[in-house]
């Protein structure tokens, strides 16, 4: 017999032994690598108080939500505030939310509560991973309470006694939640259903609440670390969230699940959504003789000049080619192209699908070919080309697919993380 464990379970446990779990007893001041604290310790500073709800939220003009939000900053004023490092509610008023909206994160926090409390911890702005006292609810803290169909109770009870520091370790990532409560797992991977539209999933991003359920609460240590969320941008079926920007439109089509073009030299396609700082995967197939690119940061005001100041352009081709035998090493599969070239061959031979990984970060560009790095450079190093590609001081724009020479080239499974 054995029993399944997912993959955020493996890691949960793997922090934990390595020394990286937030120990209840131990009062922290500085969040540990790769967090940031969203309270300082002294004040309110990132937090604002409760308006409505979601949907309510939603349906008010700016105007409205500006001037119920002066109404909720003032009434958390009154009934939230910062007594010896840890902000302490009264058990008057309304949750207290982060600032900012968060998509997928681990998040840190240590609370401690009075006999029959109840609270918990609002995710993306929905109820909730659940806190109260065991004397009542003897199946402990850390639940996905208002869960209807996927499991809403913990697997153990975790709670130190009434009156001592508890520490929540809780990952989201998309609809699934894990949540381990002083060092035990007590919810491993379950969907968060979404309370308040309960026939759509949980919202992408929101708000961190903690709820204010009429009993006095104390929390602390309050540290997140965001995950990068990773975006499908193309979906199988069609060209949803693409655009053609051929002059001769209809040679870019899906066929069994791929994304191909063929016919018409020339032109490409865009993304609809401009980009910034990225993680881009996808994966490639040319014939022989075979020539294409990926477009970064590309303009749609510059569309003539590509890739000379309408985009970057890392570059696809049929390496092994005998009419490309003669290129320059700036100008083969990987390369930056006409900057700088790769650091050795790693593609394959023609009608073969390859993976490649393109990572924009600020000025830093990396390409990984088939699970090998190829390029790691840096832009500012190539600031003499910036004349003939004003691009490369372009630090956002849309991503694009090449159609150089009217030969067919296809493209699967693309999908994007957001740095």
């Amino acid at each position: 017999m054995y029993q399944k464990v997912s993959l955020l379970t493996v890691l949960g446990l793997v922090m934990v032994l390595a020394g990286h779990g937030c120990c209840a007893d131990n009062t922290l001041e500085q969040p540990p690598k790769g967090f940031v604290a969203l309270f300082n310790g002294k004040d309110l500073t990132g937090w604002k108080g409760l308006v409505a709800d979601p949907i309510k939220r939603s349906k008010m003009s700016p105007q409205e939500l500006a001037k119920a939000q002066l109404l909720a900053d003032k009434r958390m004023a009154e009934h939230w505030q910062v007594k010896d490092g840890a902000l302490v509610f009264d058990g008057k008023g309304d949750n207290l939310c982060t600032v900012k909206d968060y998509g997928d994160f681990e998040l840190l926090v240590d609370f401690k509560i009075e006999a029959g409390s109840d609270s918990g911890i609002y995710l993306r702005a929905s109820p909730q991973v659940q806190i109260w006292d065991t004397a009542n609810w003897p199946e402990g803290s850390g639940g996905l309470y208002n869960n209807k169909k996927a499991p809403s109770k913990p697997l153990t009870c975790a709670d130190n006694p009434i009156g001592q520091w508890n520490t929540f370790r809780i990952t989201m990532v998309a609809e699934k939640v894990t949540v381990y409560l002083n060092d035990v797992l007590v919810v491993d991977d379950v969907v968060m259903e979404n309370y308040w539209e309960p026939n759509k999933p949980v919202y992408s991003s929101g708000p961190i609440e903690l709820q204010a359920h009429k009993t006095v609460l104390s929390f602390r240590n309050i540290f997140i670390r965001q995950i990068p969320q990773t975006e499908t941008l193309f979906n199988g079926k069609d060209l949803t969230g693409w655009q053609d920007r051929a002059e001769e439109k209809g040679h870019w089509k899906v066929e069994n699940g791929v994304l191909c073009t063929e016919g018409s030299q020339g032109g490409w396609l865009s993304t609809t959504e401009e980009y910034e700082n990225f993680e881009l995967e996808l994966e490639f197939r040319v014939p022989p003789g075979g020539n294409s690119g990926i477009f970064l940061r590309a303009s749609h005001e510059h569309e003539p000049n590509i890739p000379y100041g309408g985009a970057l352009e890392i570059q696809i081709l049929d390496d092994y080619a005998d009419k490309h035998s003669d290129l320059k090493p700036w100008q083969y599969t990987g390369s930056l192209y006409s900057m700088k070239a790769p650091a050795r061959r790693v593609s394959k031979r023609a009608n073969q699908w390859q993976k490649m990984v393109i990572v924009c970060n600020g000025p830093k560009l990396q390409v990984t070919l088939n699970g090998e790095r190829i390029v790691d450079t840096n832009l500012n190093e190539h600031m003499d080309k910036l004349e003939s590609n004003p691009a490369l001081q372009r630090r956002k724009g849309y991503i694009g697919l090449q159609n150089y020479d009217g030969m067919r080239v296809e493209f699967r499974n693309i999908k994007i993380s957001q740095l």
